[in-house]
């Protein structure tokens, strides 16, 4: 890991987000008491300055599953399928938050697991909007430095081509790992958004792609990936009150849907899922 790299990340995520957020922030780590280590703010609401009516996104990182849950179950749905996503509500605004031990988090965003997840949100801007105290503080810097060397060593380089053309094909690769209800050519708008920022990272992320990296796998990514996304999604409609209504609104928002649950779907929330994703794959609704 090069120092400038981190000495990026750090400055980064050091900024200074909306009072609210961190106020949001500060009442998720509060509800896991203890256990609560960081809680970082990330997604496409981090560039928006009208929050009323969004779906923030955090990732609240503990110190261990046991620690964080009062309920044993929750523990070992964050241990055998991480994270848990919980809907979150302050202040008169709406959030998500996904939890991740310390441990998992540092592992989840290295090229020694093959799950995009993590490591291609992380290599997006993200802030830490709440965090226990300086050690934390350091390991939460330290893991998301993994992020964006992982994200372009699994891309592979390309001879002679732009940086700014790199990230754009290495998200592009990521999106095809995940079940996502994104219009085409997201991928590119995240990068394009913030040129500037990828034009400055690229070189010390670069650097920091370690020697043994190995790029390529994608296709086993892909069926991996949507395969995993369908069992988080399954596991959310027992771990996330709302679940199908919550999965119906962020299809329509990002997709340009127009999809509305009857009364037993949202009674059933798993079979709700099931069924409607037949229909969201052949339409191209999510990918």
């Amino acid at each position: 890991m090069t120092a400038s790299l981190r000495d990026l990340v750090e400055e980064e995520l050091s900024q200074p987000v909306d009072p609210r957020v961190a106020a949001m922030a500060a009442a998720i780590a509060a509800k896991h008491g203890s256990a609560s280590r960081a809680v970082l703010f990330y997604g496409s609401c981090l560039r928006e300055k009208q929050l009323d009516g969004l779906m923030l996104d955090f990732y609240l990182i503990v110190s261990d599953y046991r620690s964080a849950y009062d309920q044993k179950w929750l523990a070992r749905a964050n241990v055998l399928i991480p994270p848990n996503v919980f809907p979150f509500q302050h202040e008169g605004l709406a959030s998500k938050y996904a939890v991740l031990s310390e441990a998992d988090f540092n592992r989840l965003n290295g090229p020694e697991t093959r799950n995009v997840s993590v490591w291609a949100r992380f290599a997006q801007p993200s802030r830490l909007a709440w965090v226990a105290d300086e050690q934390a503080r350091n390991r939460a810097i330290d893991a998301v430095s993994r992020a964006a060397p992982t994200l372009l060593a699994a891309a592979g380089r390309v001879d002679g081509e732009d940086p700014l053309d790199w990230w754009r094909r290495a998200f592009s690769l990521t999106y095809s790992a995940e079940l996502r209800a994104e219009r085409k050519g997201r991928s590119v708008s995240v990068v394009d958004a913030d040129a500037e920022r990828y034009r400055r990272f690229a070189t010390p992320a670069i650097a920091a792609i370690p020697a043994a990296a190995r790029s390529g796998q994608w296709l086993r990514r892909r069926v991996e990936g949507k395969a995993l996304s369908v069992v988080r999604l399954a596991k959310a409609t027992t771990t996330y009150a709302g679940g199908a209504e919550y999965i119906a609104w962020k299809i329509n928002r990002h997709a340009g849907t127009n999809i509305e649950l009857s009364a037993w779907q949202k009674r059933h929330p798993l079979l709700a899922a099931i069924s409607l994703l037949p229909r969201l794959l052949t339409s191209g609704a999510i990918r």
